[in-house]
């Protein structure tokens, strides 16, 4: 699968899923009453994975409906690299030990148990994960562009030059122990660097409501815990929300692993 990292029009960027199928299968519904959904593109923030109780389905969601709608696209998140590196699907060198950072700071407990795997055990995630899972995480892009905004799960540096910055996301440069673009939540409130044209969206840093200012856009507001999922319309600067669902509190530790059984398909792509 290539994701397009090149688009142009209408655009809708979802903030970061975390596993929370039944949010998404709402924004998605909801997406396809927006004005000009044929030729919007759907980008997606990136973090698919960890927190929230459903990774395996969401990937399987999230595919189901780039077939529906192919003007639909993604950037990595650190969640999504931090598996990725961990199974050894993107080539992380070894002193960047993600497999650790995964296992201790990123809340995969529920990742593993999506997919009916023991916590921790990756040679067994490994072979759980469907093969268009694998591919689907390795060949996440760092960075979407857009003639208007740049999409890009934290954000700029505000000290190195943008051209500089975008040749690195391009090329996807794994020989960086912590690409600061997909994990520094400083760059949530930094400016951007002085010759940055673009508006910069971007996940990563849950805010409690969207967060739109003169040249960046913020759109994580669950962090895969508690609150909604929420989407930015643009060029019409609207906001799409999951709605007024029940909060939920997602577990920190290994639950009672159960067999996958695919949920029911409540959301109708067409």
């Amino acid at each position: 699968m290539k994701l397009a990292t090149e688009i142009d029009g209408p655009i809708a960027v979802i903030g970061d899923v975390h596993g929370q199928i039944d949010k998404l299968g709402i924004i998605l519904d909801k997406l396809q009453d927006a004005p000009n959904f044929e030729q919007r593109w759907i980008v997606f923030a990136g973090d698919f994975v960890d927190r929230g109780p459903e990774t395996r389905a969401t990937l399987d969601m999230v595919h189901d409906f780039i077939d529906f709608h192919p003007r639909t696209t993604a950037v990595a998140g650190n969640h999504d690299f931090a598996m990725a590196a961990s199974l050894g699907l993107v080539p992380a060198p070894e002193y960047s030990n993600w497999a650790d950072r995964w296992l201790d700071h990123y809340s995969a407990e529920t990742t593993f148990e999506s997919y009916n795997v023991p916590f921790a055990d990756l040679d067994a995630l490994y072979e759980a994960l469907p093969e268009s899972h694998r591919i689907f995480l390795a060949n996440l892009p760092w960075v979407v562009e857009h003639p208007q905004y740049l999409i890009i799960h934290a954000g700029l540096d505000p000290y190195t030059p943008t051209a500089t910055q975008l040749k690195i996301l391009r090329q996807k440069d794994f020989s960086l122990s912590r690409p600061q673009w997909l994990c520094e939540k400083s760059y949530a409130d930094a400016a951007l660097p002085p010759d940055c044209q673009h508006t910069v969206i971007s996940g990563h840093v849950c805010v409690p409501k969207v967060v739109i200012r003169k040249q960046r856009i913020l759109c994580d507001t669950s962090g895969g815990m508690e609150g909604d999922l929420s989407c930015v319309l643009l060029p019409e600067m609207e906001v799409i929300t999951s709605g007024n669902l029940p909060l939920r509190s997602y577990p920190s530790s290994p639950q009672s692993a159960v067999p996958y059984e695919q949920p029911s398909e409540w959301w109708k792509f067409w």
